[in-house]
């Protein structure tokens, strides 16, 4: 317990302790923000019942401790998305630090001010743990903006190409 309670300070010590300035705060906290989103949806996703008893991923968090069902989706949410509890634990600290003082920027925005995320934190996060949790946030959401595009890509070309028939 004392070695959680440890690694817990430790986490806040980190995330009190970053030295963004406020469009790379924003940015990042653009990533994080997109992800707890995106936890939330894919839970509500799988559970359609219960989307009135889980309004927030706050609710989700909760109510997994007691719920078999809801913390056997997270579980799986967590694994689709190649992230732990700790990876939440330090998103959710970020967010709960910054989330105050920082403002959304959409993807395209985003890349207007930087083009690699993950540089950034690689260069200005030295805490491992929390490092690790927001580049695995930035390859998230990027990967899953990628995925997108490329579904779209696909869909726009077989508009363009006529089909052939046998």
């Amino acid at each position: 317990m004392l070695a959680s309670q440890a690694a817990q300070d430790e986490l806040w010590t980190a995330v009190l302790a970053l030295k963004f300035t406020s469009m790379e705060l924003n940015i990042i906290y653009s990533y994080v923000i997109e992800v707890l989103i995106c936890l939330h949806t894919r839970v509500l996703e799988k559970l359609p019942d219960l989307v009135r008893g889980l309004p927030t991923l706050a609710s989700v968090l909760r109510r997994k401790a007691k719920n078999k069902c809801i913390r056997g989706v997270w579980e799986s949410v967590l694994e689709e998305c190649g992230l732990q509890e700790g990876d939440i634990l330090a998103l959710c600290t970020f967010f709960i630090a910054h989330g105050n003082k920082a403002e959304h920027y959409s993807a395209k925005v985003r890349r207007v001010y930087i083009r690699d995320a993950t540089f950034m934190v690689t260069n200005m996060v030295k805490n491992r743990a929390l490092q690790d949790s927001l580049l695995r946030a930035v390859q998230l959401i990027d990967k899953g903006k990628a995925v997108a595009a490329s579904e779209e890509q696909k869909s726009s070309l077989k508009e363009l190409i006529p089909t052939v028939k046998n």
